[in-house]
C-alpha cells in the first residue's frame, strides 16, 4: 500500500512538470514573449540569491555585497557557472576570515 501511495504522488508531481514542456515545444511566440520569457529564470535567480547575499553576515552586509560583486563580474567574463560559485564563495571567505 504505501508503495502505491509512493508511485501514485510521484505521478501527481510529475505530470503537471512534464506536459508543459512537451507543449511549449509546439507553441508558436511573438518575438517580444520569448525575450520576456527568457528573462524569468535570471529574475528569479537574483530573487532567490539577493536575500541570501545581504544576510552573509547580517552586522556586515557589504561583504555579501562585494561577493555578489565579484560573482556578477566573473559571469561578465562568461566563466564557467561553477567557477563563478567558487569565486563569490572565496572572496566571502577570504573577507570573513
Amino acid at each position: 500500500m504505501i508503495i502505491l501511495t509512493i508511485i501514485g504522488m510521484s505521478l501527481a508531481t510529475m505530470i503537471p512538470r512534464i506536459i508543459p514542456s512537451f507543449l511549449v515545444d509546439k507553441m508558436q511566440f511573438r518575438p517580444w514573449v520569448n525575450r520576456w520569457l527568457s528573462a524569468i529564470p535570471y529574475a528569479a535567480l537574483g530573487a532567490l540569491i539577493f536575500p541570501g547575499i545581504m544576510s552573509v553576515i547580517p552586522e556586515q552586509p557589504e561583504i555579501g555585497i562585494i561577493g555578489g560583486i565579484v560573482a556578477v563580474v566573473l559571469a561578465y567574463l562568461r566563466l564557467n557557472v561553477v567557477l563563478v560559485v567558487i569565486g563569490g564563495i572565496l572572496t566571502v571567505f577570504l573577507l570573513t576570515c
